[in-house]
């Protein structure tokens, strides 16, 4: 949690389509305020859906007053929706959008957005990576629980994290084959890996890489019981993740430990916006099939946003008081 000047009792909604991805980011927002939110999911039917984010919202029994002090959306058809909240409270409900609403920030209170989304206003703030529920003590705790199972492993400890095929990029076999080779490269010269596939990873990508760190000092996880994805990056001495996920590689960043990003077959405009972005930051470099090490300060988008929530809160609330008095 930020040091913030946000009441500790406000009442706050967390309003989503429910795509882990956009409820992630936002309860992450909410705790970094020190706030507990109230989570609310939206499932508007043709043709709501279909004028999102422009359109109406279309009644929802639980979206109703009393209305929240501070509402964080995120994902198009919550757009709607946190435009009514807004008009229907008086300005009352503080209104942040996460993500690109697609129509002008004006209509809310804050708006972030990732700077490869190119979008700018006084209202908005753009950093190079997303926000996450990601914190110090998650990654100490999760690394403390799972120290037994990698105690083997000799250091360097590298946690490689692969996604896979998606709309933009594709992991393809051949790409995986590469990436086997390197990664026993790497094993026999000395470390030691944690490797985490995805379910996009592939079941022949996952078996190539499987069979190629069999003998070495490696652990792969099979897909059973507890994701050791944040065991992972806490126990790293380096990071190897591959660029189809901008959360994957942003929560890598977090770490502070070097962040090497392996690129697919594919790609577009934006994502490549976002991949050059973190290689300027210095928190990234490209996989050259080898480890390298440097510093960076990490990156914590979180905080960032918490951080200006809470400066513009007050100034809000201050608004609205000399307005009802006027």
């Amino acid at each position: 949690m930020i040091m913030t000047e946000i009441p500790p009792d406000l009442t706050c909604w967390v309003l989503t389509n429910g795509m882990a991805g956009f409820e992630t980011q936002a309860i992450g927002v909410a705790e970094a305020l020190g706030l507990t939110p109230i989570v609310k999911r939206v499932a508007p039917r043709a043709p709501y859906k279909w004028l999102a984010p422009r359109g109406p919202a279309q009644p929802q029994p639980d979206i109703s007053p009393p209305w929240p002090d501070i509402l964080i959306a995120s994902g198009r058809q919550s757009i709607p929706y946190a435009r009514m909240i807004r008009r229907e409270s008086g300005g009352r409900s503080f209104t942040v959008i996460l993500q690109n609403p697609r129509i002008d920030p004006a209509n809310f209170d804050f708006v972030w957005a990732p700077d490869h989304d190119l979008l700018t206003g006084p209202n908005v703030l753009s950093t190079p990576v997303s926000p996450h529920r990601l914190t110090r003590e998650r990654l100490e705790r999760e690394a403390e629980r799972i120290a037994p199972q990698v105690a083997h492993l000799p250091r360097p400890r590298v946690a490689v994290l692969i996604g896979g095929t998606n709309a933009v990029y594709q992991l393809t076999e051949t790409v995986a084959a590469k990436l086997a080779e390197q990664l026993a490269r790497i094993a026999d010269e000395g470390a030691g890996l944690m490797v985490t596939p995805s379910r996009r990873t592939g079941e022949k990508q996952t078996a190539i890489l499987k069979e190629a760190l069999k003998n070495k000092n490696a652990i792969i996880w099979d897909g059973s019981g507890d994701n050791p994805y944040f065991g992972f990056l806490g126990l790293a001495d380096a990071l190897i993740v591959t660029c189809d996920s901008v959360n994957m590689v942003g929560e890598a960043a977090f770490t502070g430990k070097p962040v090497h990003v392996i690129e697919l077959e594919g790609g577009s405009p934006k994502f490549r916006r976002f991949l050059d972005t973190m290689f300027a930051t210095g928190a990234a470099r490209r996989f050259s099939g080898k480890l390298e090490n440097w510093v960076y300060e990490p990156l914590n988008a979180t905080e960032q946003i918490a951080a200006e929530i809470a400066r513009r809160y007050p100034a809000r609330q201050a608004e609205l008081a000399r307005t009802k008095k006027g």
